[in-house]
């Protein structure tokens, strides 16, 4: 049996997960033309889509570093209470890219009700897929993957681009190949899509889109190059730029102890499945890394 903080955690995923499952297929049910017709037939599922999202998303908080051994070893020990239709660790597996959408949509979700404190934070994160020596001969990530720079040199994978608030909540996130730059106007526009207010981030964010996120209530606040000329900035400003480092905070517990980066996969839907679990299983984390700043510095 689960300890009782882990119990609560894995009931709330799970009904927060079933009501947005309901809520979802009514909606498609009252929006539908014409009914679909599924041209590929797939075996029913005995377990529903609201359990394995719950178990996939657990397996974030559980401890292990390995989901194999996490589903045999736990879920199919210690779980089989709360899901008492489990199925086969390979079954399970071939069920995960069946969620993929839903999973999405769900941490989005979970992100749009994040409160919006008008303070944000910006930053994105590698996820390599494999070593640099075996980027050749990898076939799983094949047009998904693609190669790209980061501080720490070149690697070959994936991009989780976050944008958080000062309380340490994640606001919106979205995953890219590589080699799409952090100031992208695509992925810029996605992940600024709804904030107001103030955003801090890294040098990596200098643009020319500055008036127009300006114009529609999000100013971008970051450092000069050193071949830029300087500029007068708010002294509230510097000191929100000094704590920019929480959300280096933010990405070091969803790498450390939610685990979504390392390169066993052997499925792109998988893996994406897995670095959203970890967003999602973040949303239930108690204890966020936040700032605050008392009025009478800021002023």
């Amino acid at each position: 049996m689960l300890d009782k903080g882990k119990e609560e955690i894995l009931i709330q995923m799970y009904l927060d997960m079933d009501d947005f499952l309901k809520a979802k297929y009514e909606h498609e049910q009252k929006n539908r033309i014409a009914p679909v017709i599924s041209v590929r037939y797939k075996p029913q599922m005995s377990l529903s889509k609201s359990e394995i999202m719950a178990i996939l998303s657990f397996y974030h908080w559980s401890g292990y570093k390995c989901f194999q051994y996490y589903y045999k070893e736990m879920a199919l020990k210690e779980l089989t209470t709360y899901f008492p239709k489990m199925v086969s660790y390979n079954r399970f597996v071939e069920l995960i890219p069946r969620v993929a959408q839903e999973m999405y949509l769900f941490g989005q979700l979970q992100s749009l009700h994040t409160i919006q404190t008008g303070i944000f934070f910006v930053d994105s994160k590698k996820l390599p897929v494999c070593e640099n020596r075996r980027i050749p001969s990898n076939k799983v990530f094949k047009g998904v993957a693609a190669r790209g720079k980061s501080s720490t040199g070149w690697f070959y994978g994936l991009k989780l681009h976050l944008v958080i608030n000062n309380l340490g909540a994640i606001n919106s996130f979205l995953i890219t190949p590589a080699n799409f730059s952090d100031n992208n106007k695509a992925v810029l526009d996605l992940i600024f899509n709804g904030l107001k207010g103030k955003c801090f981030g890294d040098k990596g964010y200098i643009s020319t889109f500055f008036d127009y996120f300006y114009q529609n209530g999000l100013q971008i606040v970051t450092k000069v190059r050193k071949n830029m000329k300087n500029a007068l900035v708010q002294m509230s400003d510097k000191i929100w730029l000094r704590k920019r480092a929480i959300i280096e905070s933010v990405n070091d517990l969803l790498m450390s102890v939610l685990d979504i980066d390392h390169t066993r996969h052997r499925n792109p839907w998988n893996a994406i499945v897995h670095i959203i679990g970890g967003v999602i299983a973040y949303h239930y984390y108690p204890e966020k890394p936040r700032v605050f700043i008392p009025t009478e510095i800021t002023q």
